[in-house]
């Protein structure tokens, strides 16, 4: 029987084919080990010969969808042989170019404090087993497990493409959230500094913007933030989920640790910088009983606001998430999978505005109850966002090549929107439905 087995430094346990994918591939055991020897099906130093069932000469890794370095070897146990994802290579962390021709993302949910976001990084390398923004990578025909920890895509022209779009003649100026779905701080920021580009931009446009990461590298920009919070045209939120340092390597396996993401906000609030803290994902039964800490922790370490999510798990991570502590904590795993369906209207999602972020019936009232009053205790306000300047924005002026480009950009676009009205005619419907 396959069994699923952890990788350091990986929260996903596995790799399973996104929901668009129309193939999938399944290990099984077909039981033709059953009659082979140990000395068969092995070296004497104990890697595994080309006749040992799930070795490299009989299952490649490239038959696994997102995981080139995940083979199956079948290990010799007590009982006999087990096929197991092979722990004896680790996943490397690859990026490629994202080209989106755009950079501003804008939604209209009610339940959101803004109205447009701006991501440099799809996929992210923290691995946090809980991220809502997994399923995300099933669009890039991607797994949303461990393929959104290693494949990763970067924004190269996002500071371009970002002026281009403030310099636009109709554009009115609201905060922009930075970094919600995937962390602009994440390791691979170390290296492209996408996100000091963009803050950049904002800072010489006086552009207001929010900032919410579990990243130390954050400090490596407190020089703009500075610059920015003197005109009240920024806010840093840092997401703190559990102070045990057991849990965090599980649940976030790549991110900062839990107290030194205390110690970023006590040197942004020293820094001038308005912080709040965010307990997000609350899990119950797994982390609801820290929210009193992690309040008290964050007011000591300076942060003037907090607020708390109810753990989402669409799509993809309804599967995810229960492999996950099924292999952490598996005698937990059912008391967990039963206090979050209890809060979902018994499903483990419900995506209903209004009700997703903080679930619904007695549970959840009992958790935002407890997390209103440790705000009240720790004497820090309840909420996401700040009221930020926005009088003070000034257009970017477009250098000669950025503009030309701008105008190509313009041009191509309007010529793709004429392509597509043309194929959603009445006529051309047709044509197509007859092809």
């Amino acid at each position: 029987m396959h069994r699923a087995r952890t990788r350091k430094g990986r929260g996903a346990v596995s790799n399973e084919s996104g929901r668009f994918e129309v193939h999938t591939l399944h290990p099984v055991d077909d039981g033709w080990h059953t009659n082979e020897s140990q000395t068969d099906s092995y070296h004497t130093d104990g890697s595994p010969s080309s006749n040992c069932p799930g070795s490299a000469g009989q299952f490649k890794s490239s038959q696994i969808k997102g995981s080139q370095s995940s083979g199956y070897q079948s290990v010799p146990t007590e009982n006999g042989y087990e096929d197991v994802w092979s722990i004896t290579q680790r996943l490397k962390t690859e990026w490629q170019e994202d080209k989106s021709k755009t950079i501003i993302t804008r939604n209209r949910s009610p339940d959101i404090h803004f109205d447009r976001s701006l991501n440099p990084y799809r996929g992210c390398e923290h691995g946090c087993i809980y991220c809502f923004a997994r399923p995300t990578h099933s669009w890039l025909g991607h797994s949303a497990g461990l393929d959104f920890e290693t494949k990763l895509y970067a924004k190269l022209d996002a500071a371009t493409l970002l002026k281009r779009e403030l310099a636009k003649p109709g554009y009115q100026c609201e905060p922009i959230a930075i970094g919600v779905n995937t962390d602009a701080y994440q390791p691979l920021e170390r290296k492209l500094k996408l996100t000091r580009q963009v803050l950049s931009v904002l800072s010489e446009a006086r552009h207001p913007a929010y900032l919410i990461t579990k990243s130390s590298l954050i400090e490596r920009d407190i020089d703009i933030l500075k610059d920015m919070s003197r005109q009240n045209l920024v806010s840093a939120c840092v997401s703190i989920t559990t102070l045990n340092p057991r849990l965090a390597r599980k649940l976030e396996p790549r991110a900062t640790s839990p107290h030194r993401r205390l110690k970023i906000l006590e040197n942004l609030s020293k820094a001038g910088i308005p912080t709040r803290v965010s307990i997000s994902p609350v899990i119950p039964a797994l982390n609801e009983e820290e929210i009193d800490n992690i309040v008290a922790a964050a007011a000591d370490a300076g942060a003037v606001a907090a607020y708390a999510i109810a753990l989402r798990l669409p799509h993809e991570l309804q599967t995810l998430f229960p492999e996950w502590l099924q292999q952490h904590y598996p005698l937990r795993a059912a008391r967990v999978l039963k206090a979050i369906r209890s809060m979902r209207n018994d499903r483990l999602n419900n995506a209903e505005f209004g009700h997703r972020m903080v679930g619904a019936g007695p549970r959840a009232d009992i958790i935002q109850t407890r997390f209103q009053l440790a705000c009240k205790r720790a004497n820090i306000a309840v909420g996401r966002d700040f009221e930020l300047n926005k009088a003070l924005f000034q257009a970017p002026v477009l250098s000669e090549k950025v503009a030309e480009s701008t105008e190509s950009a313009q041009s191509t676009q309007s010529t793709q929107s004429t392509n597509k009205a043309n194929n959603q005619s009445p006529k051309r419907q047709m044509q197509l439905f007859a092809d």
